[in-house]
C-alpha cells in the first residue's frame, strides 16, 4: 500500500484554474502562484472556465464573482451539479464581504472566499491548504478505487477456486468409483468371466484411469499456477517439434479411435512464449479433438504467421458445439462438459488451464464451432521476444 501511495504522490501534479474577466487581477494572482512554484491556468470569464475545466479538471479554483454573462455563483452552481466537477474545490474573490454574500458562496458550494485586494500571504495559504486536501482526496479516491478493484478480484479469485476445487472433488469420486467397482467385479468372478468380459471390463478401467489421470494433471497445473510455484520462462522455441512431440504421446489414442491425427505446422516455424505452458496447451485442445471426434474423423493442427504473433489452430470433424453453449468453454461459473464419442469423460477443465495459459504469454484463445459440423480452437503467441514484454507492459 506504500508502494501505491507514493506512486500516486509522485503523479500528482497540483493545478489552480484562476477566473477573472480583469486580467490585472489574472496577472497579480498568476505572479503570488508562481512565486510558490504552484501550476495554474486562466479562464477569463465563466463559460471559458467550464469549457476548460471539461477538458482538465484543476486541483483548486479561484473564481471572480463579479463577471459579466455569467456570474463566479452561477458557475460553481454548474460546477457542483456535474458528477464529473462537483468535488473540485472553489474558492471565491470577492470585493464583497459581507456575511449574506459569504453566506452564499458557501450555499452554492465554495469552500472559502479570498477579499480584493489580494494579501499575497493569506492568499498562498489558503491555497496550499485546499490544494493539500484536495490532493490528499484525490489519492483517498484513487486509492479506494484501486482496493475496490482488489477486492473484487480476490472475491472472484476466491469464487473460482471453490468451483474449481468444488469440479474437482466431484469428478474425481467418478473414476475411482468406477476403477473400484470394476476391479472388485473382476476380482470377485474372474474365474467365471469370459476373456472377453475381462477385456470389456479392463477398457472401463482404463478409460477411467486415464481420466482421473487427466483430471489430477490439470488440477496440480492449475494449482501450481495460483500459489506462484510454477515458473514463467518465455524463450524462442522451435513449434514444429513442440507440436509433433505433443501428436506422438497422443497417437495411439487417436488410432485407437480410428482418426486421422496430421499436422502442417512448418519445421521452421518458431514462437516465444514459456514451451511447457504451450505444450500443455496443444495437449488439451488436441485431446479434446480427440474425445469428441468420431471413428474415421480427422483431427487437424495448422499455424499461421500474423504481423506480430503466430496462430496455432486444431481443428476436428467432431460433434461440435452448440453455439449457446460456446460462451460457458473458458468460464468457471458455467461448467460445460459432455461426454465424448466412446463416452469418455471432461470437465472442460483443460480449457480453463489453457486460456490461463495463452493469456499468461500475451496471446488470446478463441472457439469456432457448430453442432454436428466440427470445432476449431485457435490460440496466438508472440513470434518475437519484444511483443511478449510489450503485451505485459
Amino acid at each position: 500500500m506504500d508502494e501505491i501511495r507514493a506512486s500516486q504522490e509522485e503523479d500528482v501534479q497540483p493545478i489552480v484554474l484562476i477566473v477573472d474577466d480583469i486580467s490585472e487581477n489574472l496577472q497579480v494572482l498568476g505572479t503570488i502562484l508562481d512565486e510558490q512554484d504552484i501550476e495554474f491556468s486562466y479562464a477569463s470569464n465563466g463559460k471559458e472556465a467550464l469549457e476548460s475545466v471539461s477538458f482538465h479538471k484543476p486541483d483548486l479554483i479561484l473564481l471572480d464573482v463579479q463577471m459579466p454573462e455569467m456570474n463566479g455563483y452561477e458557475v460553481c452552481e454548474i460546477l457542483k451539479s456535474d458528477e464529473e466537477t462537483k468535488e473540485i474545490p472553489v474558492i471565491f474573490l470577492t470585493a464583497k464581504t459581507e456575511t449574506e454574500d459569504i453566506i452564499k458562496g458557501l450555499t452554492v458550494g465554495g469552500i472559502d472566499y479570498i477579499g480584493k485586494p489580494f494579501n499575497a500571504k493569506e492568499l498562498i495559504t489558503r491555497v496550499k491548504s485546499h490544494l493539500e486536501l484536495s490532493v490528499s482526496k484525490r489519492i483517498i479516491s484513487a486509492q479506494n478505487k484501486q482496493l475496490t478493484m482488489l477486492n473484487r478480484e480476490l472475491k472472484e479469485a476466491i469464487a473460482t477456486k471453490d468451483k474449481f476445487f468444488s469440479i474437482i472433488a466431484h469428478d474425481l469420486k467418478d473414476p475411482f468409483h468406477t476403477l473400484m467397482g470394476f476391479s472388485n467385479l473382476i476380482l470377485n468372478t474372474f474365474d467365471q468371466r469370459k476373456p472377453e468380459d475381462i477385456k470389456r471390463l479392463v477398457k472401463h478401467i482404463n478409460q477411467s484411469s486415464m481420466h482421473g489421470f487427466d483430471l489430477l494433471t490439470n488440477l496440480l497445473e492449475w494449482s501450481r499456477t495460483q500459489t506462484g510455484s510454477i515458473k514463467y520462462n518465455p524463450k524462442t522455441f522451435n513449434l514444429y517439434s513442440t507440436v509433433n512431440g505433443m501428436l506422438l504421446l497422443l497417437t495411439k489414442t487417436a488410432e485407437k479411435k480410428g482418426l486421422h491425427l496430421t499436422s502442417a505446422i512448418p519445421e521452421d516455424c518458431e514462437a516465444f512464449a514459456d514451451e511447457k505452458m504451450i505444450q500443455t496447451v496443444i495437449r488439451n485442445l488436441v485431446s479434446n479433438a480427440v474425445k469428441f471426434t468420431e471413428g474415421g474423423g480427422t483431427v487437424h493442427i495448422k499455424s499461421r504467421i500474423l504481423e506480430n504473433e503466430t496462430e496455432i489452430i486444431v481443428s476436428d470433424t467432431g460433434l461440435g458445439i452448440p453455439v449457446e453453449h460456446l460462451g460457458k468453454l473458458f468460464s468457471i461459473s458455467e461448467n460445460y462438459s459432455t461426454p465424448g464419442t466412446d463416452m469418455e469423460r471432461g470437465t472442460g477443465l483443460g480449457l480453463l488451464l489453457c486460456k490461463e495459459f495463452v493469456e499468461k504469454n500475451g496471446g488470446r484463445i478463441q472457439v469456432k464451432s457448430e453442432a454436428g459440423k466440427g470445432s476449431e480452437f485457435s490460440f496466438t503467441i508472440p513470434n518475437r521476444g519484444e511483443d511478449i514484454v510489450n503485451s505485459h507492459l
